[in-house]
């Protein structure tokens, strides 16, 4: 199972690389190309880690929040956010999920149990990426990084 796993990571990652020399579309601004690939990093790193990932960039038409990647951690669904930075300097990028954030991703995640019907215990966990340059991704991974207030 390993091994077709890396193997698809592999795929994906050469496929991304080729991608970037065809003519076509602009990828937009770099900000959004720092935060795909940190998905992407984060997407890899959770299913190394045992997470099952059931969906990426969900989205309500009610919100304007997303659901980065929605996984199952053993019994456990998992809603994750991922920040992603090229640099320390400014602050942790975990500390971007500030009150404001987690409330428009319980709303989203609410909503995601509600359409699914899934009566399962559920949390939060964020994923910081770092890409500083001449290093390898930096990954860390906070399970269970805030609650849902009353």
């Amino acid at each position: 199972m390993y091994v077709a796993g890396r193997f698809v990571e592999l795929s994906v990652r050469a496929l991304d690389a080729l991608a970037r020399f065809l003519p076509g579309k602009n990828s937009g601004p770099a900000h959004l190309e720092t935060g795909r690939r940190g998905e992407d990093e984060a997407y890899f790193y959770l299913r190394r880690q045992g997470y099952v990932i059931i969906a990426r960039n969900y989205r309500s038409p009610r919100s304007r929040s997303e659901l980065d990647l929605v996984g199952w951690d053993g019994d456990v669904l998992c809603f994750i956010e991922v920040k992603t930075r090229s640099t320390r300097q400014i602050m942790p990028a975990e500390a971007a999920v500030d009150a404001e954030k987690q409330r428009d991703l319980g709303y989203v995640a609410r909503e995601f149990v509600r359409k699914s019907k899934v009566g399962a215990v559920y949390r939060f966990d964020i994923v910081s990426v770092y890409f500083e340059p001449d290093r390898p991704a930096d990954i860390t991974l906070f399970k269970d990084a805030f609650r849902l207030g009353g």
